[in-house]
């Protein structure tokens, strides 16, 4: 299977304010380098705001390739039998890891939304695959319950089925744009864009962290292919934003508890792709990257995340289950 070329906003470098569409939250902000920040592009920035139809249409294309092209043919299969009970559908287990020389080469100043990014590190990229029947029974769901649970305010749903998610904080988001926008052509359907502060929390000593991200969420069906839903994050810096609490560490004092205390700011990227398959079944598939930040070495990272990737599937599968008895 051939790959895709590597795109460079499904990465774990942070958007800038300056590679989003533009929003009236935008104007006046410090621009990053230097100049003011509006909603229209200015004269002394490297490259012109893209427009909300180019960002989305890049975003999600080069997310849906990544997926569909270059995990299946790039990507090392750890396992084929891991378990994440109550679902009943084994887990898949993949990795790849992108060197700095492999990102250096993506053309960033090239590309539909060019960014001036000169990467120094690689990503560890860890990637899960599993087929659940379409049904509304105990140990799976059905399509309905994985477009509502996954697709439709993505954000929110996944805090209340990650236990370790204790926040997720709406900063942004383009609603009234994306429900005039039509990317129909393209293969993208009910498309929206959010910018939302995840924050979990770690085991002590560690501190809490904050993912600031863009996330992007669309029903896909071009034509001959099955209904299925695309979901992007990508991490964005947002501390100049007055309602990223987070991030910009306003949120001290002010709440009870972990919501309280400062986060240490990670970044994280994530691509998930769920679709009616030619034998009925649903395929799921999910690819991340991130960095916690702080003085966790990567290499404990490395160690956890894929457990973490697994367990996430049984989580969504059992809160979709409880939601179905009403408990």
């Amino acid at each position: 299977m051939a790959t895709a070329p590597l795109g460079n906003l499904l990465r774990l470098h942070p958007l800038s304010l300056d590679d989003l569409p533009s929003h009236p939250s935008f104007t006046n902000l410090p621009s990053t380098n230097g100049s003011s920040s509006s909603s229209s592009a200015s004269t002394h920035k490297p490259y012109p705001r893209p427009s909300l139809s180019t960002f989305l249409t890049a975003l999600l294309s080069e997310a849906t390739a990544f997926i569909d092209h270059t995990l299946p043919a790039t990507f090392t299969v750890s396992s084929t039998t891991k378990t994440s009970s109550p679902a009943i559908a084994p887990v898949t287990l993949l990795k790849h890891a992108y060197t700095p020389a492999s990102l250096a080469s993506i053309p960033w100043s090239t590309s539909p939304v060019p960014r001036s990014v000169a990467p120094t590190a690689g990503e560890a990229w860890f990637a899960r695959r599993s087929r659940h029947a379409n049904a509304r029974s105990t140990g799976t769901a059905d399509w309905a319950e994985f477009d509502d649970g996954l697709r439709v305010q993505h954000s929110e749903k996944e805090r209340q089925y990650t236990p370790d998610v204790y926040e997720s904080a709406k900063v942004l988001d383009w609603d009234a744009e994306t429900a005039a926008l039509d990317l129909g052509a393209a293969g993208f359907h009910a498309v929206d864009l959010r910018l939302y502060e995840m924050c979990h929390k770690l085991p002590f000593p560690l501190n809490p962290r904050v993912f600031a991200v863009a996330v992007v969420t669309a029903k896909t069906r071009e034509e001959g292919e099955s209904e299925g839903l695309v979901v992007v994050q990508v991490p964005v810096d947002m501390r100049a934003l007055p309602q990223a609490r987070y991030s910009g560490g306003r949120n001290v004092g002010e709440g009870e508890g972990v919501k309280g205390k400062r986060c240490v700011v990670g970044t994280y990227t994530s691509v998930e792709r769920a679709r009616v398959g030619v034998e009925g079944q649903i395929e799921w598939v999910m690819g991340t990257a991130s960095d916690a930040g702080g003085w966790l070495p990567m290499w404990a990272q490395k160690m956890g995340v894929p457990g973490a990737v697994v367990k996430d599937v049984g989580l969504f599968v059992g809160w979709v289950g409880k939601n179905r008895k009403g408990t």
